[in-house]
């Protein structure tokens, strides 16, 4: 739930069957990765922290094939740049708050949570016209709660590394959910 793509407000608007084999793959790296947390959300160990850290450079990397796409339909670029320096920062965070517990991983995860929600959320809602945007823009609201919650969490007894792949998961349900009406907006079968 935590990528944005960049707005289309003068030329051709961003090719939609980029965008749609960007966000199924999305959706099949949050499943997989998703998965893998799960199975080590007790504690931070090594596979969980590299998990941690993946997720987010992951995202860095989604942004950068989207600058790609952006670019050579006009699309100005700002959002996207945005997402990437959020993200890289987050990595870096998350690979920090690793060696500090579930409650440092929860905080820094949710500050980038929030602040990539925000603009997912304000992107999504710039790039409506090219259709299947709306499940971006409910995903960027989404994740601005969710990261409030993981702030919140942290302080709790019950922290635990499971919320994040339940969230992560959901985000790759709304890049599905996105990438199908893509397609149906494209008007292809």
């Amino acid at each position: 739930m935590d990528t944005l793509v960049a707005p289309a407000t003068t030329g051709t608007p961003v090719a939609p069957a980029a965008l749609r084999k960007l966000y199924f793959l999305r959706f099949a790296f949050a499943a997989a990765w998703a998965a893998l947390l799960f199975a080590t959300a007790s504690e931070v160990g090594p596979l969980s922290a590299t998990l941690l850290v993946v997720y987010p450079l992951f995202d860095v990397a989604a942004a950068i094939v989207d600058v790609r796409s952006a670019r050579a339909n006009g699309g100005p670029l700002r959002g996207l740049y945005a997402n990437i320096a959020l993200s890289a920062l987050a990595a870096l965070g998350l690979a920090v708050a690793a060696t500090s517990g579930v409650p440092a991983v929860l905080r820094v995860w949710g500050v980038w949570a929030v602040t990539a929600g925000v603009v997912q959320l304000v992107v999504g809602a710039l790039r409506r016209r090219i259709g299947g945007q709306w499940p971006m823009i409910a995903s960027g609201a989404i994740s601005t709660l969710a990261g409030a919650s993981f702030f919140a969490q942290a302080g709790g007894d019950d922290a635990s590394l499971g919320a994040l792949a339940g969230y992560a998961f959901l985000g790759g349900v709304f890049f599905l959910v996105s990438a199908l009406r893509l397609k149906r907006a494209d008007g292809t079968a």
